[in-house]
């Protein structure tokens, strides 16, 4: 399983890496937020293990508690947030992979 760090201290795990699908579990740590992007093929699917997550998608912000999901369609706008005091933990699905379609805003 292959470690990364991304953004301001998170931390992420490559779980599956092909190019057809990407499964990582990710680390967010109390007050970080993802630049807002969105991808060109890519669909996401957010699981949320621990903690709640914001996502601002569009001009919308949906907050997602632990033990819930997210689908983001391939071309919408988003980013997500952990706006709270503790850690927010998650699992990534991305079909197709995301490397070399992510367009930052």
């Amino acid at each position: 399983m292959k470690q990364y760090q991304w953004g301001n201290g998170c931390d992420g795990w490559n779980l599956v890496d092909d190019p057809s699908l990407s499964v990582k579990q990710e680390h967010m740590p109390a007050g970080t937020a993802e630049t807002l992007h969105y991808h060109t093929q890519a669909q996401q699917f957010f699981f949320i293990l621990k903690g709640r997550a914001h996502f601002e998608i569009g001009e919308e912000t949906i907050v997602v508690e632990q033990g819930q999901g997210l689908h983001i369609a391939a071309g919408q706008r988003h980013r997500i947030l952990n706006q709270t005091l503790e850690g927010l933990e998650f699992l990534l699905c991305s079909q197709p992979s995301t490397q070399n379609d992510r367009v930052n805003l």
